[in-house]
């Protein structure tokens, strides 16, 4: 409405300028009026200087400007924005980022509307900042308010000295805590806190709110409020010396004195230094006559608020409403566009209008008419009202913080229907002109101003891409309006809704059944049409109703937009209403015989893509068949559409629905031989019964199952199938017939819930497989009666079970192909297994029986069995057969044997009745899509005669399997009554029906189905290796009942009984009450124990085994073999039901689950001292103890010289330290071990630190894990740990363990390090020893000096300078590698020396040389002469001129041997270029910050035992110290050159042999093809890491689509049970995507939501996050955070990763995050969050908050040791002292049980010991003393 009054208020100011210009007399007022509104809109703070200003300040749009800080009430809470009313009648805006500092940053974007209807209200008054001040797109100079809620703008410049006691603030809650709400102030300096019970409402974070300040701390600079309203309201601001105009803030209260009474206010002091003025708008009446400023008197006091605040003026507005100054908004009566009567003038305000007293309801408001709003002419106030005069008033609109309403008297206003947006109606016919067109709309104006929106869509009748030619601005059009919400009105100029004379349905309440109406369609659905109405109201046309010719689609016939007349049917109660295009309300048909669920017949008139449509025979209806109704079968359905023409007659269709004067008809043999048992209405429903209907659709969630006309019921997903699917359309098509379960019935709701399960809805007897041949003789007389020559009916002459003559034509693979004399057509098949055992011969003519007739497809299928064929030819049979196949009796059980299995159905035969021929479905109506059993030939079945051989059952004999019909029992039947005889304890004979792996399914009784389980066929100490190995199906055995249903025992799905054969049980009497005690499991187990059980699954890493039928059993793969070898076909050494022995570990009585071990290595002392605690429930056996050699598993590799990490048990973990992975000091000890590999490791030691985790050092050398320490390894391989065995010039050897500027350390074993300086590093200087001394690398040093008492040990790597340089003469010629190259010269590096020499350009060549650059490079093998040597500067001087080498033709030679090893050298490196090592180099790259490709499975793999390069060998020799004392040794000072070349020959010869050696031993059947690579993934199907190292070979190949293709079938042909393996086949996929994909974002979701239906969720979310994370896709992986946090909300693991990330890039939520994880986790969780949370936070992030976290826990658990323990070292990390040592005193001072006092004690005493001095060791002690006294005492 603010914007309507500055188009209003602009208007009339234009027409004042236009009648002032038209008449010159009126100058000197227009003048007057001029200079009278500009002084209104002047801002002054003059008043502090002492000049008075004549008019009071006021804000207007002219001069509002950014930085003003302003007073407003809210009047609209969008989706994206706040509305303010703000002083003057402006309107200001506030985008949703503008509204709060506190949830800016961390709220989701989609929340922000959600958000700001939950802090804001409709008339809520609010501290506004003007941010912007813009004018608006329509160009009239009308200007948009931007304003800011944001504290930190308000209080920009508060400080906790400004603020007092009692001063009122405005706050915003930030967080919600148990005893209160943390506030913010906006600025990050102050804190408040408001207790909760001084809050009786409930405050959500992002609140505003208004608080008292209570009390101040200082010291934590938190204020501690109150905000009651009624003490907020009453607190006056007190006089503050150094109070800046920055901290007044609108709508504070102060304490004022009038200093002067102003033309249009009154001017005020506060605050000592302040000057203010009151606009006459804001006095203390709102009712003020035209004496109101003797009212206010100089130095009168009064208390006012402060409206607003203009700091570059100084300008100051303040208010007297009583309302605002009671700190409520003035309430606003007065309604905009109403007309008020009788409303009398209260004052006249000479040259600004008119103050009204209007009579609103409840109670009179205030209004004024300005003077442009008077008339419309030209009048004066004065002459024209006077005071108490009546005036008729309409109101324009609402200045809301003065609660004061605009009007006006011009006598148009009170002319048309249409003043403001209220007047607006939905369906009103409107004129208005257009003033602008856009692409997709356009803006028209009508009369009184107001914009609406036309939409493109609704500018014309037709579809049109862009707006009509008649849209042109300024052109007057007629509209009909659509609707009005929130202002926003839209209109349409379709012609026929403009010109429609229907009623208007503008509300559902305008909805009344039968009534006819226009609207446009919206959408257009398969199943019908949606139909918009005005105002949003919607209706649905079913297709029935669309009137649409039979075999038409609606989108064919109708368009989006298009209008439509139709007819209201019916209105729901949901607000739903269902609408119908046939206008005419005759709705039955013409023929009144044909009612729903009849059948009739028809003659196919057209056929359509989707229908077949048909003539009714009995009348001249029409009818439409969909093609899923011409048959039940899928196969069917094809074939008859292709057979169908015009003209065929279909005898027998059932009506389904009707459409129109159309039919629905159905052909389905199962609906029309259900005809009336398919119910159509409602009525006809009762629960628990069993009813035929077919499928209309299929959703995500379940399907809609339709019977006759519109009834429908709905099954949901989990009722669907037996099985869980994933998607319903995998199971069910639409049109399918389907035997319907009742589950429910909702009569109000109407609504039918269905299951369709098939163990609720198996079809009774043979309609199935009936139905099917029925259907498929149908299609075979389409066929004949099609054929040009139709011959004879050659079924005839082939009967199912007769003999026939035919001659063999050809011999298959499959079996043998038969032509017959007579019918050329009709080819026979005999199979192999039906030979019998015949010689089959191409030409030889057989007689063989018919066992099956393809009457579709001309195939004949034959036999040669002799049993069949004998019995065909009437040959003697045996005594038990009987006489002939007529004797079969319906509804007889006989037993049958499997000859054909075809695609639905089984063709058998039946021994004891002359081996008839009979036909059993596989399948039925609800399975047909779903897999069925699985049958063999020659196996064994229960079938029940259901059709005898006749014409119904085209001659052929129907049976059912009774698998199909055990599961159905009625309780009701004589049956079931005789099945209670059987109790617990019952000897019963029941016959073998199936044998599984761990269980046999048996039946006894009246279909009664129990199990044998694998454990009750032998006593405890027999067992057998495969204990069903005797027995068969079929097979009679007598058991015992040992569980009954709902009696006892666990009995699994469908088969409750529980029997046993055991002999003990056996031999059992059966008394109820004695055979209870005996027959239940003890649970008497005891750990060390030696047991067997039976695998029932193996997963990646567990084998879980039955030990009773309630009694489970796990090995852990770590368990189950003392061999690595053995561990890595883990998962194929066992099978189900294979036999297993171990000792059990670990005893959980409450889950009745035993940890097993097959080779035990605990101590049974322990067992025994566990085995006498009863009171515990889990009983356990030290399983490790040092000492012991044991089978782990690479967990991690550990960067730099952390080690490998290695499990030796489910949850328990070892560390092997750098120097304890290889027994020799290798240059890469990591070589040959990868994550994942199995390894036998030594345990070194293993300890406890108080209740911390168990720590275990390992070691993996091979001298100590086999025990057998060979005698070759010298000193040289020990590892040192006492520093008794160090002792000064020692040579020693190890690892560089980190480098700094002063030096590096380096690893001499687990327990001992040693220190070389920096000076001692080289002989020569290092420019970068980061660079020279990675971290790993293998170091030849010696031992300068040792000082046992400090445990410290000082080593050098320097030769010796005087003895090297003295083995060097001049004149000697020198081979060397160039170190540099510089403008002046080459610096090359001596061989066989440590020093390097200088040779001068001019030395280089007997030839100027203008670029040394580009002739040598670093690295480059040389051969120089000595020139010059200076012993006391220790430089030399060489040369390599011609000249200089002449005499040197052996020093050639030894450079190209140099060359020759270099290259043989290369060669070896390129030999072992495999792609595992690229893999690795990717995955390198990646870790440098490249992209990832894939999930690293084992990611050292790839790297070889021997990969130094030549260079880095010499190197190493040079600083070899054997070499230099071989060299010092010499007396000659230098060794022979010929001695000394051969023997680095022979050395690196031997190197190369060892490199070659270890990279076959690597390489060892490592596949380097792609036809290698399919062999290896044919041998180990199951394993990812082939899989995964098969997709990277291709990508090295730049095949990227193969690679796609690999990781598909990887997906496709690893086992179902391999998750883990899966996994890691996804999360390549993943990255392979997220690397490759096109776009990636897009590739990577789709592979992502596939991932999600067969993966854990939480894993592979969290595996989805690594990958953005490696990526650097942060962007990615705050979207998926937040996703994760929703969706597993109450997973520690998924917050504390969201922790983890956040503080990885350094950003500061972390508070929000810690508030919204311990408000979603359970309470269980809470501990385990704030701990690993605050140990982040130390580690990445801000310590402090880590400190605040484990406080406020420790507050509630002050005697969890483990936490105090987790501060202390967290806190010895950061090394502050004095925060340390009074950490240490205050958990020193607890009062905790000895034992952990002892821990506090002694980890206090370590601490002093290494950081403190004598004193403070002895405080320790003498603390820990007097504790001990106290204690005793």
């Amino acid at each position: 409405m603010g914007h309507d009054l500055r188009v209003h208020f602009k208007t009339c100011r234009g027409s004042l300028k236009r009648k002032g210009k038209g008449n010159p007399r009126k100058k000197g007022l227009r003048g007057s009026l001029t200079i009278m509104q500009d002084d209104l809109g002047f801002l002054s703070g003059n008043g502090i200087t002492g000049k008075l200003p004549r008019f009071a300040n006021r804000i207007t749009l002219k001069n509002i400007s950014p930085g003003m800080k302003l007073w407003g009430i809210v009047v609209e809470v969008n989706k994206k924005d706040l509305a303010i009313s703000l002083p003057g009648g402006l309107r200001g805006f506030v985008r949703a980022e503008q509204t709060t500092d506190v949830l800016a940053t961390s709220e989701p974007k989609d929340s922000e509307g959600c958000m700001l209807s939950s802090i804001f209200h409709v008339g809520q008054l609010v501290a506004c900042f003007v941010v912007q001040v813009d004018e608006e797109k329509d160009g009239k100079g009308n200007k948009r308010i931007w304003l800011s809620l944001r504290l930190s703008l308000l209080y920009k410049g508060l400080t906790l000295d400004a603020v007092q006691d009692g001063m009122v603030l405005n706050a915003q809650v930030k967080s919600m805590e148990d005893h209160g709400y943390i506030l913010y102030f906006g600025v990050s300096s102050v804190t408040g806190f408001l207790p909760r019970n001084q809050n009786d409402n409930q405050l959500t974070a992002g609140q505003f709110i208004q608080c008292c300040v209570k009390s101040i701390d200082k010291a934590r600079a938190v204020l501690y409020v109150d905000s009651d309203p009624d003490v907020v309201a009453k607190r006056v601001v007190k006089d503050l010396k150094g109070l800046s105009i920055d901290l007044l803030v609108p709508g504070m209260m102060v304490n004022a004195r009038v200093t002067s009474v102003l033309e249009n206010g009154i001017m005020l002091s506060f605050l000592t230094y302040f000057t203010g003025t009151v606009d006459m708008f804001h006095l203390e009446n709102a009712f003020q006559s035209g004496t109101w400023k003797h009212n206010y008197a100089q130095n009168k006091k009064v208390i006012a608020r402060i409206l607003f605040v203009d700091p570059s003026t100084r300008a100051v507005g303040l208010t007297l409403n009583k309302c605002l100054v009671d700190n409520i908004a003035p309430p606003a009566y007065a309604i905009t566009g109403e007309i008020y009567e009788n409303s009398q003038i209260l004052r006249v305000d000479k040259g600004l209008g008119l103050l009204l007293e209007i009579p609103s309801s409840p109670s009179p408001s205030p209004a004024y008419v300005n003077t442009f709003d008077i008339s419309d002419k030209t009048l004066k106030l004065e002459k024209n009202f006077k005071e108490g005069d009546y005036v008729r008033v309409r109101i324009l609109g609402m200045k809301h913080l003065e609660g004061l309403a605009i009007g006006t008297l011009k006598a148009s206003a009170f002319e048309g229907p249409i003043f403001t947006h209220s007047d607006v109606k939905p369906g009103m016919l409107v004129k208005a002109k257009v003033i602008s067109v856009g692409n997709f709309d356009a803006l028209v104006q009508l009369s009184s101003g107001i914009k609406v929106l036309c939409p493109l869509r609704h500018m014309s009748e037709l579809d049109i891409a862009k707006p009509p030619k008649k849209f042109k601005v300024g052109a007057e059009l007629l509209f009909r309006v659509l609707g009005c919400k929130h202002k926003k009105i839209t209109v349409t100029h379709k012609k026929s809704l403009v010109k429609s004379k229907l009623n208007v349905v503008a509300s559902y309440t305008d909805a009344t059944e039968g009534l006819l109406t226009h609207g446009w369609i919206c959408k257009i659905e398969k199943h019908g049409c949606f139909v918009r109405f005005y105002n949003g109201v919607q209706g649905f046309a079913p297709r029935s109703e669309l009137g649409l010719e039979p075999g038409n689609e609606a989108d064919s016939v109708f368009h989006v937009g298009q209008v439509v007349k139709c007819r209201i049917t019916s209105i729901a109660p949901s607000r739903r209403i269902n609408l119908s295009f046939i206008t005419s309300s005759t709705r039955a048909p013409n023929n009144d015989m044909v009612k729903l669920g009849c059948i009739v017949s028809g003659v196919v008139t057209s056929l359509t893509p989707t229908a077949v449509i048909v003539n009714l025979k009995d009348g001249h209806m029409k009818g439409t068949i969909f093609n899923e109704h011409l048959a039940d079968h899928q196969g069917h359905v094809t074939l008859l559409r292709s057979l169908l023409k015009p003209g065929y007659e279909f005898d027998q269709l059932l009506v389904l629905d009707f459409e129109g004067a159309n039919l629905i008809l159905s052909a389905k043999h199962s609906l029309v031989s259900s005809e009336n048992e398919i119910p159509s209405d409602l009525s006809q429903i009762h629960p628990l019964t069993s009813v035929f209907g077919y499928i209309c659709n299929i959703i995500e969630s379940g399907c809609f199952v339709r019977f006759l006309g519109r009834l429908t019921g709905f099954a949901p997903k989990n009722m669907a199938t037996d099985r869980m699917v994933d998607n319903l359309s995998d199971a069910f098509f639409v049109g399918q017939a389907m035997n319907c379960h009742i589950l429910k019935v909702n009569s109000e709701a109407r609504r039918i819930k269905l299951a369709l399960k098939q163990s609720l809805c198996a079809s009774p007897g043979i309609s199935y497989i009936q139905g099917y041949f029925l259907e498929e003789d149908k299609i075979a007389g389409m066929q004949i009666s099609n054929a040009k020559d139709l011959g004879v009916n050659w079924v005839k002459d082939f009967i199912i079970g007769s003999l026939v003559e035919g001659e063999i034509q050809e011999i298959k693979e499959l079996g043998a192909v038969i032509g017959f004399k007579n019918h050329r057509d009709i080819v026979g098949f005999l199979a192999h297994k039906q030979s019998g055992g015949a010689n089959l011969e191409v030409g030889s003519v057989v007689n063989a029986l018919v066992l099956d007739i393809a009457k579709v497809d001309g195939i004949v299928d034959l036999s040669l069995k002799p049993e069949l064929v004998h019995s065909a030819s009437g040959e003697k049979k045996k005594k038990r057969h009987r006489s002939a196949s007529s004797d079969l009796e319906l509804h007889q059980i006989v037993n049958a044997v499997v000859e054909m299995v075809k695609e639905n159905y089984l063709v058998l035969s039946v021994p004891e009745y002359n081996n008839a021929i009979g036909f059993a479905s596989i399948t039925d109506y609800n399975i047909q899509k779903l897999p069925h059993k699985p049958f063999e030939y020659g196996q064994s079945v229960i079938a029940t005669v259901g059709e005898v051989p006749s014409s119904e059952s085209s001659g052929r004999l129907l049976l059912f399997l009774n698998s199909f019909t055990d599961g159905l029992k009625n309780s009701n039947s004589k049956r079931a009554k005789k099945n209670t005889r059987y109790t617990l304890g019952s000897l019963v004979e029941a016959e073998v029906m199936e044998i599984k792996p761990l269980e046999l399914l048996l039946k006894f009784g009246y279909s009664l189905h129990g199990r044998i389980h694998i454990t009750e066929v032998f006593d405890n100490g027999e067992c057998m290796e495969h204990p069903f190995a005797k027995f068969r199906v079929g097979q009679l055995l007598n058991a015992r009942v040992v569980a009954i249903p709902g009696h006892s025992g666990k009995g699994t799905k469908g088969h409750n009984w529980e029997l046993s054969i055991k002999p003990s049980v056996m031999a059992c009497i059966a008394s109820t009450e004695n055979f209870t005690t005996h027959v239940d499991e003890q649970f008497n187990f005891s750990a060390g124990r030696s047991i067997t059980g039976y695998v029932v699954k193996v997963d990646p890493e567990w084998v879980w085994l039955t030990v009773s039928r309630s009694v489970m059993a796990n090995m852990y793969i770590l368990d189950s073999s003392s061999e690595p070898i053995e561990l890595e076909n883990f998962q194929h050494r066992y099978s189900v039901g294979q036999a297993i022995r171990g000792h059990i570990l670990d005893i959980n009585e409450e889950k009745k689950l035993l940890q097993l071990a097959a080779y035990p290595s605990f101590d049974f002392d322990i067992v025994k001292a566990h085995e006498t605690d009863s009171q515990k429930p889990r009983r356990a056996v030290q399983q490790f103890r040092q000492g012991d050699i044991v089978v782990g598993r690479i967990k991690k590799i550990l960067p730099g010289v952390g080690g490998v990490l290695v499990q030796i048990g489910p949850h328990l973990f070892g560390r092997v330290h750098y120097t304890e992975l290889a027994d020799d000091w290798l240059p890469l000890p990591l070589c040959g071990y990868q994550e994942g590999q199995f390894v036998k490791c030594k345990i070194l030691e293993m300890g406890r630190s108080s209740e911390g985790p168990l720590h275990v050092d390992l070691s993996l050398r091979a001298s100590i894990t086999t025990n057998q320490h060979d005698q070759n390894l010298g000193s040289c391989s020990k590892r040192y740990e006492k520093i008794e065995d160090i002792h000064p010039d020692m040579k020693i050897q190890g690892y560089v363990k980190s480098i700094t500027k002063n030096g590096c350390f380096i690893s001499l074993s687990k327990v001992m390090d040693a220190r070389i300086l920096l000076c001692n590093l080289s002989d020569d200087f290092i420019d970068n020893p980061e660079k020279e001394f990675p971290v790993g690398k293998l170091l030849h040093a010696k031992v300068l000096s040792v000082e046992p008492s400090l445990k410290r040990i000082e080593a050098t790597l320097k030769t010796g300078e005087i003895e090297t340089i003295k083995s060097l003469h001049v004149g000697d010629i020198i081979t060397g590698k160039i170190r540099r190259v510089k403008s002046f010269g080459l610096f090359i590096a001596i061989d066989e020396s440590n020093k390097v020499g200088l040779c001068h350009i001019s030395k280089l060549s007997d030839e100027h040389i203008d670029n040394i650059e580009q002739i040598y490079k670093t690295g480059d093998t040389v051969a120089a002469k000595i020139l010059k040597i200076d012993e006391e500067r220790q430089r030399i001087s060489l040369g390599m001129k011609k000249s200089y080498l002449e005499d040197g033709g052996s020093i050639d030679r030894t450079v190209d041997v140099d060359a020759d090893h270099k290259d043989d050298h290369q060669n070896g490196a390129s030999s072992i270029d495999n792609p595992f090592l690229e893999l690795q180099h990717s995955e390198d790259i990646a870790d440098g910050g490249g992209p990832e490709i894939f999930a690293q499975p084992g990611k050292n793999t790839s790297v070889l035992p021997l990969q130094v390069s030549l260079e880095e060998s010499e190197d190493s020799d040079v600083d070899n110290p054997e070499i230099v004392n071989k060299n010092d040794a010499n007396d000659n000072g230098q060794l022979d050159k010929k001695d000394r070349r051969a023997k680095k020959k022979a050395e690196e010869e031997k190197e190369l042999e060892i490199s070659a050696s270890e990279e076959r031993r690597l390489q060892n059947d490592i596949p380097m093809t792609e036809d290698e690579f399919e062999k290896l993934v044919r041998s180990s199907p199951n394993s990812s890491f082939v899989w995964i190292n098969y997709m990277a070979f291709m990508l090295r190949l730049a095949d990227i689509r193969k690679a796609r293709d690999i990781a598909e079938r990887a997906l496709n042909i690893i086992n179902i049970r391999e998750e883990g393996e899966k996994f890691n086949v996804w999360v390549a996929y993943l990255n392979l995507e997220n690397e490759y994909g096109n776009p990636p974002e897009v590739a990577v979701k789709e592979v992502f939501q596939r991932a999600l239906q067969y993966c854990d969720p939480k894993k592979l979310h969290l595996a989805l996050l690594g990958v953005y994370e490696r990526t650097k896709q942060q962007n990615l992986a705050e979207e998926l955070l937040e996703r994760m946090t929703k969706k597993f909300k109450q997973s520690c693991k998924v917050w504390l990763r969201c922790i983890q990330n956040f503080l990885m890039n350094n950003k500061d939520e972390t508070k929000l995050i810690v508030n919204r994880a311990l408000l979603s986790l359970p309470r269980k969780k809470h501990i385990k969050f704030i701990s690993q949370t605050a140990l982040m936070e130390f580690k990445s992030g801000r310590p402090d908050r880590g400190r605040s976290l484990l406080e406020s826990i420790l507050r509630e658990y002050p005697k969890r040791t483990d936490l105090w323990s987790i501060y202390l070292d967290q806190e010895i990390c950061l090394g502050d002292t004095e925060v340390i040592r009074a950490l240490f005193e205050r958990v020193t001072c607890l009062s905790l049980p000895p034992k952990k006092m002892k821990f506090l004690f002694k980890k206090y005493l370590e601490y002093e010991k290494a950081h403190g001095d004598e004193e403070t060791i002895e405080h320790v002690k003498r603390r820990a003393l007097e504790y001990v006294e106290s204690s005793l005492a």
